[in-house]
């Protein structure tokens, strides 16, 4: 093996992200955790993204204690967590010392490699995470959002991977969060990055499109230096190239990557079984879905229009909105669709579409964006569109964070006695309304021991008045997966609720 290609399998967070609406419980990781810790993966991808809320969210689970737990059972393997830089693991900027707090209690917790990157790669919003990341001694990978449109070129990418160079990044990662890149496009990015930047490249990409395994080819003849995969049954769809296939397309070449297929089969084995446990949050989405090409769409973004529309009573408007959201897009600055900036553009086509009425209604999330407090767009925003939006205000044209004050001292004020550590804290400052009823049913006991108790107590109870009285029973009735997307429209405040809550199938 000249060079072998490293792999970072991304199964127990982006896989079941991208097709279990992040609902994988811990409980589900840590039996095969250890064989997992055997294969000799560059990094294992287990934290950040949407399973920060998610777990508190729906889970009924500490994030926290999944990364200790993960760790003490996967001692040998670095830990990954995708960081959206100053938007941390939410959906809005938060204050310096919130993201600082984060950070080093993450690294202390067992994250090794820092995946950062930001929705409008404006590396303003990434540098702070970055510079705290590399004091605390962590491999800080610098993430450029790959999208397309008429900002967007071979030239700007490089351009941008040099500015993060410039910040100190150990590695560059390409994020193909939308399926676009296309293999000759992969091929010629790696080489610049290669040639003219000369750090690693990690290349993403996800398999929604069809593109991404070979896309993911043609990175590795032009020195790609690691590539994400998921294990095969955790893959495809909008997930990523399976890895046992990825291992052995190189085998023998000057890239084998040297990892026990035996030993993944394995753990692909293991995961077939878990994945059956979570078939109520399938979406449903198989194969190719040209779709991302013609709209540029992420697929869980597209779940999350469904939900949007089906919960308005407006599924037919669905054609409607997806025409809307390139317009809409291109309107606002060319962003990529990557959360926040996805539902941001996605909730303002989806209110376009819905009110027959261009703009009628503007989210304040949808303000914030044009008065530049999610950073600079990557174009221009149509100066028509701004001023219907947000009339003769300028924009700010600072970091957007330096305007924030901190909030850790205010939020370890407002949690008191429910916070048993730093962590805690930390949780309450990012998510207040999810973390506070989280943390007070941990106080009284509850979480998810007890649940599964009352779930045992009622079977029990079936089963004996079945014994009395026998007869057909009915079943209990699974209903779809809660929508991801809260928003709602309430009526009288002139706005759309809850716009950024939970969007577990966005990156």
């Amino acid at each position: 093996m000249k060079n072998p290609l490293k792999i970072c399998d991304l199964v127990l967070r982006d896989g079941h992200q991208s097709l279990l609406a992040t609902r994988m419980r811990t409980d589900d990781m840590l039996p095969i955790a250890e064989k997992m810790d055997q294969v000799g993966f560059w990094a294992v991808e287990m934290w950040g993204g949407a399973t920060f809320d998610s777990a508190m969210r729906f889970l009924e689970e500490d994030p926290w204690e999944r990364l200790r737990l993960l760790r003490k059972h996967m001692p040998n393997t670095p830990f990954m967590m995708l960081l959206r830089g100053q938007n941390v693991v939410g959906y809005r900027h938060y204050p310096d010392d919130v993201l600082e707090r984060f950070i080093v209690r993450a690294h202390a917790n067992g994250i090794d490699v820092f995946r950062i990157f930001d929705a409008l790669n404006d590396v303003r919003n990434i540098q702070q995470a970055m510079a705290i990341a590399k004091r605390e001694g962590a491999h800080v990978q610098a993430a450029i959002c790959y999208t397309i449109g008429p900002p967007y070129s071979i030239d700007y990418f490089v351009n941008l991977a040099r500015q993060m160079a410039d910040l100190g990044a150990d590695s560059i990662c390409i994020k193909d969060m939308a399926s676009l890149i296309s293999p000759y496009d992969a091929y010629e990015l790696v080489r610049r990055l290669k040639a003219e930047i000369g750090l690693p490249v990690h290349f993403h990409s996800h398999t929604t499109s069809g593109m991404a395994t070979a896309a993911l080819i043609k990175a590795v003849e032009a020195g790609a230096d690691v590539v994400d995969t998921v294990i095969s049954p955790l893959s495809m769809g909008t997930s990523h190239s399976p890895t046992e296939s990825v291992v052995a397309m190189f085998r023998g070449t000057d890239r084998d990557s040297g990892l026990d297929l035996n030993l993944l089969a394995e753990i692909a084995e293991y995961f077939t079984q878990v994945r059956r446990k979570y078939a109520r949050y399938e979406s449903g989405f198989i194969g190719v879905d040209i779709g991302v090409l013609q709209y540029q769409i992420p697929g869980g973004m597209l779940s999350n229009l469904v939900s949007q529309l089906r919960a308005q009573k407006a599924e037919d408007k669905y054609p409607e909105v997806l025409a809307e959201v390139p317009q809409v897009r291109a309107e606002l600055g060319y962003p990529p669709l990557v959360t926040p900036s996805s539902q941001i553009v996605g909730t303002q086509a989806t209110l376009n579409a819905v009110l027959g009425e261009r703009y009628k209604i503007v989210p304040e999330e949808v303000k914030n964006y044009v008065r530049g407090h999610y950073g600079r767009p990557p174009a221009p925003i149509d100066p028509e569109i701004k001023r219907k939006i947000i009339g003769d205000e300028e924009p700010i044209d600072c970091r957007p964070a330096d305007l924030l004050p901190p909030a850790m001292p205010k939020a370890r004020e407002e949690i008191g006695h429910l916070a048993r550590s730093e962590e805690d804290v930390i949780s309450y400052a990012l998510f207040p309304q999810i973390a506070r009823p989280f943390l007070e049913r941990r106080a009284r006991g509850g979480g998810k021991e007890p649940v599964a108790a009352a779930i045992a107590g009622l079977l029990v109870h079936q089963a004996q008045q079945q014994a009395k009285e026998p007869q057909p029973q009915a079943p209990i009735p699974v209903g779809p997966a809660p929508s991801p997307w809260k928003s709602s429209w309430r009526p009288g405040s002139g706005r759309w609720t809850g716009l950024l809550e939970g969007a577990g199938g966005i990156r």
